[in-house]
């Protein structure tokens, strides 16, 4: 079928069915629900089958879903109504939830039943459950309503009755630090991390705060700070304490949309001397971990050791990438023969952290500190000749993190994992030692492809393709022990070493073809022009990402028809080195 996906963003669940449909043999097309935009005119142009919503904010206009099949997917149970579904969720420790996909109708999330599908849902911030349980269900119940759809004679069922919450306002989510304990400050900071933030006041100016994490050993008077740790400010509740990654200014009138930062950089001058309290040490095996948070941690268990980060939005600054450089050298010197990077769940790496670019005081030189901070990083994960090194993808990855990845040994991806291994979006050449790591697992014609069509793709898909060596097929939830499991059986592996011993040969023959300083030095060659021309399309593109500016079309190579890829395995580009892949599989389809 021609499918036409109809979605107020290109967000990450549009993505997700994007790159499923795609993989199923759909052709897709993309169109924005713009104010500029009329969606009649645009399904009139498309003439699609169907129409598909994954995340639509404003009703689709009467001619359309009275002339066309339009199924909207709702995060939220059947009967469940209303903008802000999942903050609700969320807000009140809900810890099962679901999914619907409807047809739509005059009344907003009242249509006629296409799909449902269940999932728990685990304490994690809103927007990672939305990309990880979610996503995951709301996958299963679009796929199962297309064939539905596609088989002519299912008979949607009706809604007989819902309950519509309304949206939740900030005077909703406000935190009241002289009696909220822990817990309550942790789920309101929790239902609103990505968008919108809870709106509070600290130290003399209005913020929205991003991102909580308990925190059981600091205390302090309620309300005030009491620490920081790597760019996070601890805040002190009535009974504890909590960590807050990230604060974004609020908007004064007539002036631009502030960014979401570092909480450290964005208080700056206002800050008063805190002590920076390091991470504890992991806990040793059967014990009891404290309740805090840090963004790098390292473990091991056997002969693997696990090098974990986790960055809000994927996003690496030139002080993320150099901390995690230390933490990797670190780890190195560990005596364990397969070291696994990454296997969080959420995010893997969306490269460069373009938010502190935009706020720095002069974005060129930042920009360039950053994407060599990053090169830094990649060119000692490529350079590790002495240890298996693995990338483990909970979450999605994009741009320079998609290709960080790939300079590992192996990349192993749980199933529900998009890829976007391209930066022209951007407006920037890339780097990152791209120019050796894709070609070398896809070869040229496909890695131009890849980033000259700037689409997602399915983990399944990326397989197919090269860029991944395994895939996980389980929850978010379930990602971290699956890949400890994996990765201590093959440190356990008798072909370990001689799989060490392939790779440095491997490497030290082709460094003698073209040395990795070559790749660098050409692809920044072409960074550095961009990033000092202050005419390049870099930068405003970079302000309209991080300042959320509405687009003024859907951009072409979204809208344009793709066609649907094959569904039979695609030849390995390359031998497998850990034995047969455990494949990412959708589950079947209700019958008609």
């Amino acid at each position: 079928m021609h499918i036409l996906l109809a979605a107020s963003a290109f967000n990450s669940l549009t993505q997700r069915v994007h790159a499923e449909l795609r993989d199923r043999g759909h052709s897709v097309a993309v169109e924005l629900a713009l104010p500029s935009v009329s969606l009649a005119e645009a399904v009139d142009r498309h003439r699609p089958d169907l129409v598909v919503a994954p995340m639509l904010k404003t009703p689709v206009p009467r001619e359309v879903w009275s002339a066309h099949t339009c199924l909207i997917v709702h995060p939220g149970p059947v009967g469940d109504r209303g903008p802000s579904s999942l903050d609700w969720a969320v807000t009140e420790d809900a810890t099962r939830w679901g999914v619907t996909v409807l047809q739509a109708c005059e009344e907003m999330d009242a249509g006629d039943v296409w799909a449902t599908a269940d999932c728990p849902l685990p304490p994690v911030g809103k927007s990672d459950a939305y990309r990880g349980e979610i996503a995951d269900a709301a996958l299963s119940a679009v796929l199962t309503a297309v064939d539905r759809f596609a088989c002519g004679t299912y008979v949607p069922e009706r809604q007989v009755s819902g309950r519509a919450r309304p949206y939740l306002r900030q005077e909703l989510r406000r935190i009241d630090w002289a009696k909220d304990p822990t817990q309550s400050v942790v789920r309101a900071l929790r239902a609103a991390d990505s968008r919108p933030g809870v709106l509070d006041e600290l130290l003399g100016g209005q913020w929205f705060l991003h991102g909580g994490h308990p925190e059981d050993r600091l205390r302090g008077r309620p309300g005030e700070l009491i620490a920081t740790r790597a760019g996070a400010v601890c805040r002190a509740t009535v009974d504890g304490a909590v960590w807050i990654p990230e604060l974004r200014a609020r908007r004064l009138p007539g002036e631009p949309a502030p960014v979401k930062l570092p909480a450290t950089l964005a208080l700056g001058d206002r800050l008063p001397p805190l002590p920076e309290v390091p991470a504890p040490p992991c806990a040793d095996a059967g014990a009891e971990a404290p309740r805090t948070w840090s963004d790098i941690t390292y473990r091991e268990q056997g002969a693997a050791g696990f090098l974990t980060f986790s960055f809000p939005g994927g996003a690496m600054s030139t002080a993320q990438c150099r901390r995690l450089l230390a933490a990797y050298r670190e780890a190195c010197a560990r005596p364990v023969s397969v070291l696994v990077l990454g296997g969080c769940r959420d995010f893997f790496s969306n490269g460069i952290h373009l938010g502190v670019i935009e706020a720095a005081a002069d974005p060129a030189e930042e920009s360039w500190a950053n994407i060599n901070a990053m090169d830094d990083l990649v060119e000692a994960v490529l350079t590790t000749t002495d240890r298996f090194v693995v990338a483990a993808l909970g979450g999605n990855a994009a741009a320079g993190g998609a290709m960080l990845a790939l300079a590992a040994d192996e990349v192993w991806c749980r199933s529900g994992v998009v890829l976007n291994p391209h930066y022209r979006l951007m407006g920037l050449y890339g780097s990152e030692y791209w120019t050796y790591t894709l070609p070398r697992r896809t070869g040229t014609g496909v890695a131009q492809r890849l980033t000259a069509d700037a689409l997602p793709i399915s983990a399944e898909s990326a397989r197919r393709l090269g860029l991944v060596d395994r895939t996980i097929d389980c929850a978010p939830q379930e990602f971290a022990d699956e890949t400890t499991r994996l990765a201590v059986r093959v440190a356990d592996s008798p072909a370990v070493l001689s799989r060490i011993a392939g790779k440095k040969a491997r490497r030290e023959a082709d460094e003698s073809v073209r040395p990795l300083a070559a790749y660098r030095e050409a692809e920044l060659a072409r960074m550095r022009e961009t990033f000092f021309d202050p005419q390049a399309p870099y930068h405003a593109l970079r302000r309209a990402f991080v300042r959320k500016e509405p687009a003024d079309r859907t951009p072409p190579h979204l809208e344009r028809t793709v066609p649907g890829r094959r569904t039979a395995p695609l030849p390995s580009r390359r031998p497998r080195v850990t034995g047969p892949a455990v494949q990412d599989r959708a589950p079947g389809p209700a019958g008609c």
